[in-house]
């Protein structure tokens, strides 16, 4: 759906749309849209700015940072937007940004897609690490074994040189 300049000048547009999944495209691979994702929106023109509020819900599966298995997770974000014309931006002095303008978004044309908007705000609702369960004890880094299901098959590791004395010493400690 196409959010216009022109439509947003006649009225306000209130909306619920619902995007199947491959639907849009998060240009990642680094999730997957495991569930339909229902958006409810409204945009209005303020001025030549297109203000625009929201929520959105959606399930999607994403991969585990410790032990690379699957993980499905819920993001639910509620947003509060502003975008402005790239052409209000001037080219030819250096431009001094307000804390409150540098959460403002540039639209080129005549308006905005639905659909960009809507992939930004699931980037931004993505946790930083994701994780499958907080036990999760990863992947050992010398064999690789998923240390959940099966135990490291490196055997006995030898000590590096330099950490020789505090290897020694950790293990006086832990004899007494």
């Amino acid at each position: 759906m196409f959010i216009s300049v022109k439509e947003l000048e006649r009225k306000p547009l209130s909306f619920r749309e619902e995007f199947a999944p491959g639907t849009i495209d998060f240009r990642t691979r680094e999730f997957r849209q495991a569930g339909p994702l229902a958006a409810q929106v409204t945009a209005d023109l303020v001025g030549r700015e297109i203000h625009i509020t929201g929520r959105l819900a959606t399930r999607l599966e994403l991969v585990c940072s410790r032990c690379l298995e699957s993980v499905v997770e819920e993001v639910a974000p509620s947003f509060d937007l502003f975008y402005r014309p790239v052409a209000a931006i001037s080219r030819e002095e250096e431009i001094h940004l307000t804390p409150l303008e540098i959460e403002v978004g540039f639209y080129t044309g005549d308006g905005l897609f639905l659909a960009d908007v809507v992939a930004e705000q699931v980037h931004l609702a993505l946790p930083m690490k994701v994780v499958c369960r907080e036990e999760c004890r990863g992947l050992c880094p010398g064999c690789g074994a998923n240390l959940d299901r099966e135990r490291c098959r490196c055997g006995p590791r030898a000590v590096d040189p330099r950490l020789a004395p505090l290897a020694a010493w950790k293990q006086k400690k832990n004899a007494r």
